[in-house]
């Protein structure tokens, strides 16, 4: 198997595939969601694609989480990358178009504060300092690095994050901030994940956030700053070893696909790819390459029973769930 690029798509980007012949409405897959997970799915329609070419089509967007739920629950893509579980509004927003999902874990990420590699000064930040930083009140307030530990230098803070739209917005803000979707806004947000690397390695009072794999793929560019575990006051680098042993807490979260299951029995192409992404051989590999935490085999093997069954709804209400653990989302029991 080829090495895979986490962000240079070969046969898919943004929703576009490349020189595909003309197919059948049924042997299109139409993915969209969350940037963090793109990586993932961009490979594994890479191999789908090469198994399948000619006969099935795979596009995939970057609308963010919220954003390809929105297309989701219209009934406008068959499948949802999700940072994080689906929201009550959204699960409404769903029952009213008249889709049901397939709710399947596949991963774990590290989500990472990164800072340009010029910053000399940052060797670790608190939840505390984080939640200074992005916290409402800090907008307008919070402009220089003196100002969030007295001893760093008296320099511009210039902040970049996901927009409102991504899942990696909302659990951010629920583990730092202690409320879902509450932040500052003065920062420059994107759901492309890309804009954010380039601002903050573009600018040396840069802070910024997103998932391991952009982390990895851009090592050259960036910093990953160590977080303080509250629970044992040690300074953790983000990293799939630390994100898999629960060190690296509580920056550590699930990624999930929504399934929509009357397109696996009306679409044969959405059934094959579905197939192959719960293949423990190929996801595992996949998941290791673009840089982030595969579940145990068997984790890939009950989502496989799910879909099998057909089994629909969520296991986990409320939106982001800050300190899941690998056995907790293993264990989680699905309720439609």
């Amino acid at each position: 198997m080829r090495r895979h690029g986490a962000l240079g798509a070969l046969l898919v980007l943004g929703g576009l595939a490349l020189a595909e012949p003309v197919v059948a409405e049924g042997d299109i897959v139409r993915i969209d969601g969350s940037s963090t997970v793109y990586p993932i799915t961009e490979a594994v329609a890479e191999e789908f694609q090469i198994k399948y070419r000619g006969k099935y089509r795979v596009t995939v967007g970057i609308s963010g989480t919220g954003g390809g739920f929105k297309k989701f629950c219209r009934g406008d893509t068959d499948i949802n990358d999700a940072s994080r579980p689906i929201k009550e509004s959204e699960r409404e927003a769903c029952a009213a178009g008249g889709v049901r999902y397939i709710e399947l874990p596949i991963a774990i990420d590290a989500l990472t504060v990164v800072v340009n590699p010029a910053n000399d000064w940052v060797d670790c930040l608190t939840m505390e300092e984080l939640r200074r930083i992005w916290a409402p009140e800090a907008q307008g307030k919070v402009v220089r690095w003196n100002q969030v530990r007295p001893d760093w230098p008296d320099r511009p803070l210039t902040l970049y994050g996901p927009g409102v739209d991504s899942g990696t917005y909302d659990y951010f803000t629920a583990a730092v901030v202690g409320r879902e979707g509450a932040s500052r806004g003065d920062y420059t947000a994107s759901e492309d994940d890309n804009v954010l690397v380039q601002g903050v390695a573009g600018d040396p009072g840069a802070l910024g956030f997103f998932g391991l794999a952009y982390y990895e793929e851009n090592r050259g560019r960036l910093r990953a700053v160590p977080v303080r575990n509250p629970a044992t006051g040690e300074c953790v680098e983000p990293s799939v070893e630390n994100a898999r042993s629960g060190r690296y807490a509580p920056l550590s979260r699930p990624l999930f696909l929504y399934v929509n299951p009357e397109r696996l029995d009306t679409g044969p192409a959405v059934a094959a790819f579905v197939d192959m992404y719960l293949d423990p051989e190929l996801i595992v590999e996949l998941v290791r390459e673009v840089g982030y935490v595969p579940l145990p085999e068997e984790g890939y093997r009950l989502a496989r029973r799910r879909v099998e069954a057909r089994v629909t709804g969520t296991a986990f209400h409320g939106g982001a769930q800050v300190g899941l653990s690998v056995e907790a989302l293993l264990r989680a029991e699905t309720v439609d």
